[in-house]
């Protein structure tokens, strides 16, 4: 067994989602991580490096990386690796955050 598939073995099948939040366009985004954008920002490494490894990661690793990136959810939705369960489940999520702040402007 490699060593990928060693750590694979051990990492839960689920990941949490990101919390979700308007950005002040008014667009549901997943809250980015720090650390993660920095890496991107400062050229550590870059996407292109990234989506060579979807094949050698869990497919709950790279849903969850693509929210710390802070992928708007729509955009995130037309990722064609991403689940259509984990989509449903965002789209739920950010559908009852624009009812709320449809709500509380009236």
């Amino acid at each position: 067994m490699t060593a990928s598939a060693k750590r694979m073995a051990k990492t839960p099948k689920t990941q949490p989602m990101q919390p979700i939040y308007l950005d002040e366009n008014g667009t549901p985004r997943f809250k980015d991580n720090a650390i993660v954008r920095r890496l991107l920002d400062e050229k550590v490494i870059s996407l292109n490096q990234i989506a060579e490894w979807l094949g050698d990661v869990s497919i709950e690793d790279a849903e969850q990386f693509w929210q710390l990136l802070g992928y708007s959810v729509s955009g995130y939705g037309d990722l064609s690796f991403v689940r259509r369960e984990i989509v449903a489940e965002a789209d739920a999520k950010a559908g009852a955050l624009l009812e709320e702040e449809k709500r509380t402007a009236d």
